[in-house]
């Protein structure tokens, strides 16, 4: 891969470079002291300062400064990327049609621009996800507990789906939740809401309730809510305890 990189370029130095890698469907990088402005839908502008602006070969235009993961500026695939040398300084435009929008960086100080080809799409792979932690389960419900047997995934109910319903081996309704990673009091919310919906569903009396909702039947268990994830917080731990949920500790994907 042929990587261009220059450092302090003049703006005549600059324009070329960039000439020469929207030529070849590079991606571009330049950081150095600009403004920013864009007219289109509304319009905005940036005063000086030190950013980033990255130019991709699919029109997409980003301005980055030193806050946050968003860019303050940008514009989306299908725009054309034109550069020029205007009164002493370079600039670099971004436009589209339809809308018609643009947005214009003006360079006073280019620091460093680099080129480069950059190839592999967007075939991602996500490793230790919530569907890994569930296919774990599926393929062996023992790591819940000795006796679980799994029923149904995405089970709806009137709190949403919940993502896996079984049965422990007494026959008690279990909801089970699954959350990849560390989790707080808000993933023992969601669990006790779950539980709260299938209760209401098999006419089972909410201890919380206090019997307030109606007649119920007494016939059948009480449903269990476990929340399935690696860790807890001390206060996510608390509230399980309080509500007589269980916590079992569980990776997406097992450890090599």
């Amino acid at each position: 891969m042929t990587v261009t990189s220059v450092h302090d370029p003049s703006h005549r130095e600059a324009l070329w470079e960039l000439e020469d890698a929207f030529e070849r469907g590079d991606l571009v990088s330049l950081f150095g002291r600009c403004t920013v402005a864009y007219e289109g839908r509304a319009a905005s502008d940036l005063g000086a300062g030190d950013r980033l602006l990255v130019l991709k070969p699919d029109g997409a235009a980003l301005v980055h400064t030193d806050e946050g993961r968003q860019p303050v500026n940008w514009q989306p695939p299908g725009s054309e990327h034109h550069a020029a040398v205007r009164e002493g300084r370079l600039r670099v435009r971004s436009t589209r049609n339809s809308p018609d929008e643009t947005l214009t960086v003006r360079f006073s100080d280019v620091h460093q621009l680099s080129a480069m080809a950059v190839t592999g799409g967007r075939d991602l792979t996500l490793h230790g996800s919530e569907e890994d932690l569930r296919t774990r389960i599926l393929e062996r419900p023992d790591l819940v507990e000795q006796g679980f047997e799994p029923r149904e995934t995405e089970r709806p109910s009137s709190a949403g789906p919940m993502d896996i319903f079984g049965a422990d081996a007494d026959g008690t309704p279990v909801v089970v939740e699954l959350k990849r990673r560390r989790v707080g009091p808000d993933a023992v919310g969601q669990l006790a809401r779950y539980v709260r919906a299938l209760r209401e569903e098999l006419g089972i009396e909410d201890p919380a309730e206090g019997g307030e909702a109606g007649p119920k039947r007494t016939d059948s268990p009480d449903v269990r809510g476990i929340l399935v994830a690696p860790s807890v917080t001390d206060r996510a731990a608390e509230r399980l305890a309080d509500r007589g949920f269980d916590h079992v500790a569980l990776d997406p994907t097992p450890e090599e």
